[in-house]
């Protein structure tokens, strides 16, 4: 009788969190160049650690620096499995001694970045390290990229991610999951503008007749653009910024919005890009500047996304993990370029958990070693 196999490694998620909370401690919040770099430093580190091949591509236009870590062979030009992170966040320097301390209450793991996104790329990174432990490896080539500016649009990653994805078989991303752990098949696109108002200033007492007030202009257009709002089409338009005025005495010549918009559909998309751009001063005497448009595509669901979900799905119901997914999220994330690509994406494959962008953020660390374990069995099986 073979006697049972000894010394297998297991997934152990005190080991998991312990590599998170390394990650955390680090915070990098996009628009901190030197704060990215130092989590780059450590990424770079533990992917060769991990028997990955790594590339430091250094950032653009004052952003972080990308890592990108294939496995080892691998050169991008086969068809293989992309892997989307990233390790910026939207929280400040020192909010993990404020306002968001990191610490474990019971199941909760908290701190600024945990569970958007550092759980889940730590936890896609450890579980191709568990199967290199079992002296195994992916069937299909892997390329890891994480990403320095995903919170801002990457405005420098994309063009790194569209190119690897040229020859991507599949694409998995690290976002965090959502709606108690449910993955993602499809986001919204989502489109950022600017539109300022000039006018003609005036004091405020002496001939206020004689002044074009520009914020005036632009309170009218707020309620133009928000009331392009159509719940039923899944079209969101919200004014976020307002900034304008020198002084209450002064007539203001200048005024400025800044527009967030969410679409289903590529088609929607420049419908509303279109009214934007067709926005007409009430004002005659008042000038609008637009600038803009979309920044991430709509990620809209395909047959090929569905069946890489119920590869995924069937895999983790071998370990009691039965997935789910939602119907869309408002949220975009680096899988909406992949997926406008045509590459299969599954997205929302990181910690569950709840509060991201809040002073909540946390992850359940219950969750980590189920998902771990989808991980390396989707390893294991794409082909």
């Amino acid at each position: 009788m073979t006697a049972p196999a000894t010394n297998i490694p297991t997934i152990d998620p005190e080991e998991m969190l312990a590599g998170i909370r390394e990650w955390v401690e680090i915070e990098s919040p996009s628009d901190d160049r030197d704060a990215v770099n130092r989590i780059a430093d450590l990424v770079e580190a533990q992917c060769a650690e991990f028997g990955l091949v790594v590339d430091r591509i250094p950032g653009e236009a004052g952003w972080g620096d990308l890592i990108r870590a294939r496995s080892p062979g691998h050169d991008g030009a086969a068809p293989g499995l992309l892997v989307l992170c990233h390790y910026d966040t939207v929280h400040p320097i020192g909010v993990k001694d404020a306002e968001n301390p990191i610490r474990r209450e019971g199941d909760k793991f908290y701190g600024p970045g945990s569970y958007d996104m550092k759980a889940g790329a730590y936890l896609a990174l450890y579980a191709y390290r568990h199967l290199a432990r079992k002296g195994e490896r992916s069937r299909l080539p892997v390329t890891f990229l994480f990403m320095p500016d995903e919170e801002v649009g990457t405005p420098f990653g994309r063009k790194h991610i569209e190119a690897e994805a040229a020859n991507a078989k599949y694409a998995l991303v690290t976002e965090p999951a959502r709606d108690g752990g449910r993955v993602v098949l499809a986001r919204k696109g989502v489109a950022r503008f600017t539109i300022r108002a000039t006018g003609r200033p005036a004091h405020a007492g002496v001939n206020h007749e004689a002044g074009r007030s520009a914020i005036r202009e632009i309170a009218r257009q707020i309620l133009e653009i928000e009331a392009m709002t159509d719940y039923e089409r899944g079209v969101t338009l919200n004014v976020g910024m307002v900034a304008g005025g020198t002084g209450v005495n002064v007539v203001p010549r200048e005024c400025r919005i800044d527009v967030d918009m969410r679409v289903l559909t590529e088609a929607d998309g420049e419908e509303m890009t279109r009214r934007i751009y067709a926005l007409t001063p009430h004002d005659p005497d008042v000038a609008l500047e637009i600038e803009g448009g979309m920044n991430r595509p709509p990620y809209e669901m395909t047959a090929e996304s569905e069946a890489l979900f119920e590869i995924a799905r069937a895999a983790s119901r071998e370990h009691g993990l039965d997935l789910r997914h939602t119907t869309v999220s408002g949220g975009g994330s680096d899988g909406n370029f992949t997926a406008a690509l045509g590459v299969p994406t599954l997205d929302g494959m990181g910690a569950d958990g709840a509060g991201a962008h809040t002073l909540s953020e946390h992850i359940l660390v219950s969750s980590l070693k189920p998902r771990a374990e989808t991980w390396v069995k989707l390893f294991e099986r794409l082909e």
